[in-house]
């Protein structure tokens, strides 16, 4: 399905979200590394845990995109802060899971991929389309920050 050219301008100008170009996914590389060594680091090095480091970086991450979703458009610094907090959040989440739990990490896989397939059907479903260059409302944002906390927990 093609963008028409007012999805793209308005996508552009109202975009809540950056462009997707090779930079783009070097700093989410980096982004998705710095996540995990941190949840790591915070839990073990620092004797945090695995619960309370789960505790408290959830809300930190809920403070991140509170921020974020006040936001009207794409601001660099906190968007990428809310993708290293969802990258730590993903990676407790499956820790506590795996860890916590005794859940394998085949199940956890399977679980979060499913529900990473629903949350793309649920998107398509209510707003006809799964494009980027077309979040510029909450809701389609809120569908965008979902599916991206599922790709980090799988």
């Amino acid at each position: 399905m093609e963008t028409s050219p007012t999805t793209k301008f308005l996508g552009k100008v109202l975009s809540r979200v950056p462009e997707v170009t090779i930079f783009f996914w070097i700093i989410k590389i980096l982004g998705t590394t710095i996540g995990e060594t941190a949840a790591d680091f915070l839990s073990f090095n620092l004797h945090f845990g695995l619960v309370n480091t789960s505790y408290i970086m959830s809300g930190l991450l809920a403070v991140v995109l509170f921020i974020q979703f006040r936001l009207k458009r794409y601001v660099p610094g906190v968007y990428w802060l809310a993708v290293v907090m969802i990258s730590i959040v993903g990676t407790l989440i499956t820790d506590q899971m795996v860890e916590g739990f005794g859940i394998s990490l085949v199940t956890t896989t399977i679980v979060f991929g499913v529900a990473l397939i629903a949350v793309f059907i649920a998107w398509y479903l209510r707003e006809k389309t799964l494009s980027i260059h077309s979040i510029f409302t909450a809701r389609r944002e809120a569908f965008y920050w979902l599916a991206i906390l599922f790709t980090f927990a799988l």
